[in-house]
Parts: structure tokens; C-alpha cells; sequence
């Protein structure tokens, strides 16, 4: 029966893996779950008599909270592209710590990468401030402005085939490639990897999460739909394909909707 044994160091591997894996679902998870929450009540509100919250100033508290809702939602929908690298660094982590080196809590990789993402945050609430004070947004913060609308879908698809969008992916799509060159020791490393690799992931996807002002923020259809393409865009074979393809598709679209709003200002 001695075969049956499991080898101590399998079993650490897979014990680390599942933790990781677990701690990567809980945030995913807790995030969805706060975004559903707040979607059901904002769609309540909306539909209340009386209910008028375009008109209605913001005040500091309301900046917070929606930069705490875009965290939230940046979690949601970043971290799961963002597992391999993770995972990836939590086993070179583990044996360069069995080889004598310093071991750093994962935590603080993910701490780095979201910290990247907490920035993007503060600048989509601030965006959406000042859509809210223009009074350009809906009750589920899309925005009202064609021509906005159009231009945003236009702009995410130009950038999709620039230079930088191809560069920032290719570090996206190679997680060994990139523990290999920006390896760095200790948790400040780790810190500053982290960061390195939420620049990279926002260099791809900041666009694509300006397209939340024409879907509409907490319209979690479409937040899920623009997590799904990341996510494929980043992992899938054919991810580069695929984002070429909605490149195109996303110009079309913005070409349509800023022809149409050119001709009802003509009207």
C-alpha cells in the first residue's frame, strides 16, 4: 500500500494551488455578488416616483462610493484573466522558497495588481462625476450623449490595433514570459511586480471599460460580456483573432451611432 502514499511535496503543491484558487473565487465571487446587490437596489431606485438622482449633486461620500463600486467591479472582472500569472507566481514563489530564498505571501502580487486597478477606479468615478454633473448619464450610468457614446466605441476599437494595446497583450498572454524578465526578490519585489503587471493589464483593457458609459455601468449583462472578452482575448488560442474581430465590429458600431446622431442634430 506504500504506492498509495502521497508524495509530501505533491500534496503541498496541490494544498497551495486549492488556496489559491479558493482565496482567486471568493474575491470574484464577493464582487459579483456586491454588484448584483447594487444593481437590484439602483434599479429599484430609478423606478421610485419622484426618483430623479441625475439632478441630484454629488457629494464627497457619493465620489467614494462610486470609486469603491468601480474597485469592486475592476476585481470582478480583472482578476480572473489575471489568474494564471497568479497561480504561475505562487508556485515559483513556493520552490524558489523551498531552494532557500525568500517566500512572499501571494497577496501581496494581488495587492499590486489590484492597486493598478484602484487607480483606473478613481479616474472612472471621477469620469462618471462629471458625466453625472453634465447630466449625461441614465439611471443605470450610460450615457444619454450619442456622440459620446459613438466616439467610445470608435476609440476602443481604434485602440485595439495600435501598437501599445498588441504590446501590453503580449505581456498579458505570457505569464512565464514575464515572471522571467521582471522577476524581483522579497515582498517590495513582489509589490512591484504586481504593479508592473496591473500596468500591463490596464495598457490592455482600459478602453474596453470606457465602454461600461455605453452600456451602462451596472448593466451586468454587458460588464460580464466585456469580462468574458478579456478574459478570452488573454488566455484563448485565438485571442489576438477574436480582438481584431471586435476591433472592427466596435468601429462599425461607433460609425453608426455617431451617422445617426449627426443626423438627428441635422434634423
Amino acid at each position: 500500500m506504500t504506492g498509495a502514499a502521497v508524495d509530501p511535496i505533491v500534496f503541498l503543491v496541490r494544498r497551495d494551488r486549492a488556496l489559491n484558487w479558493t482565496g482567486i473565487a471568493a474575491l470574484v465571487l464577493g464582487a459579483w455578488a456586491y454588484l448584483l446587490y447594487l444593481s437590484r437596489t439602483m434599479g429599484e431606485m430609478a423606478g421610485m416616483p419622484g426618483m430623479a438622482p441625475a439632478l441630484v449633486p454629488w457629494a464627497a461620500t457619493d465620489v467614494a462610493f462610486t470609486v469603491l463600486m468601480w474597485a469592486v467591479m475592476m476585481v470582478g472582472m480583472m482578476l480572473p484573466a489575471a489568474a494564471p500569472v497568479i497561480l504561475l507566481f505562487a508556485s515559483v514563489n513556493r520552490k524558489r522558497g523551498e531552494q532557500g530564498g525568500l517566500a512572499v505571501p501571494t497577496g501581496t502580487f494581488v495587492g499590486g495588481y489590484l492597486l493598478v486597478w484602484g487607480g483606473f477606479s478613481v479616474a472612472a468615478g471621477l469620469a462618471q462625476w462629471g458625466l453625472h454633473a453634465a447630466a449625461l448619464l441614465s439611471p443605470m450610468l450610460a450615457t444619454t450623449s450619442p456622440l459620446i457614446g459613438g466616439a467610445l466605441l470608435v476609440a476602443a476599437g481604434v485602440y485595439q490595433l495600435t501598437p501599445l494595446k498588441e504590446a501590453c497583450l503580449l505581456h498579458c498572454r505570457s505569464p512565464l514570459g514575464f515572471l522571467m524578465t521582471e522577476w524581483r526578490e522579497g515582498p517590495a519585489g513582489a509589490l512591484r511586480m504586481g504593479l508592473r503587471h496591473g500596468a500591463f493589464c490596464l495598457g490592455c483593457c482600459w478602453v474596453l471599460m470606457g465602454l461600461l458609459f455605453v452600456t451602462g455601468v451596472m448593466n451586468l449583462l454587458w460588464v460580464a460580456v466585456i469580462a468574458t472578452f478579456v478574459l478570452l482575448e488573454k488566455v484563448a488560442p485565438g485571442g489576438r483573432l477574436i480582438g481584431r474581430a471586435a476591433s472592427w465590429a466596435l468601429i462599425a458600431a461607433g460609425l453608426v451611432v455617431l451617422g445617426q446622431a449627426t443626423k438627428m442634430a441635422g434634423m
